[in-house]
């Protein structure tokens, strides 16, 4: 993914900016993201969504109950695989590294299937509706200046 200005970035067929904010917590609420486990969790998380996916992480925030992370995207990418790629590896990798983890949260499984998504643009739905006014009136120009 390649930056293609302050606001874009770029691929070789596409220019865009699909900001996701997610947040997500572990079985049960647990209090489980804490000292080295939530400073292990943030590097993968950065390194899972950067080198796995494309994505470029623009905030991360772990806290012992829950994770906030704002990430930027390809668009070929779905929201839903992108936060089932993150969550998926990320527990893997910290049961692996943590074994103690599996007895807090139960039956072995770090995160819960729900998830909190939500778009973040750099314009809002009315800019949007005003700049597609714009091109039809300008469209209506040009054919009037045609005849």
């Amino acid at each position: 993914m390649e930056r293609a200005s302050d606001e874009y970035y770029s691929t070789r067929y596409a220019k865009y900016y699909c900001g996701y904010h997610f947040v997500w917590i572990p079985r049960y609420r647990e209090n489980i993201l804490v000292d080295s486990v939530a400073e292990r969790l943030k590097e993968l998380i950065v390194q899972i969504a950067e080198l796995d996916l494309g994505c470029s992480v623009k905030a991360l925030e772990v806290t012992s109950d829950h994770v906030h992370l704002f990430v930027v995207c390809p668009p070929r990418l779905a929201p839903a695989e992108i936060i089932k790629h993150i969550k998926g590896k990320s527990a893997r990798l910290l049961m692996q590294e943590f074994p103690e983890l599996r007895s807090r949260v139960g039956d072995g499984k770090l995160w819960t299937r729900e998830y909190f998504v939500s778009t973040v643009g750099h314009v809002n739905e009315e800019t949007i509706q005003r700049y597609i006014e714009q091109q039809r009136k300008r469209g209506d120009d040009n054919a009037e200046e045609e005849n």
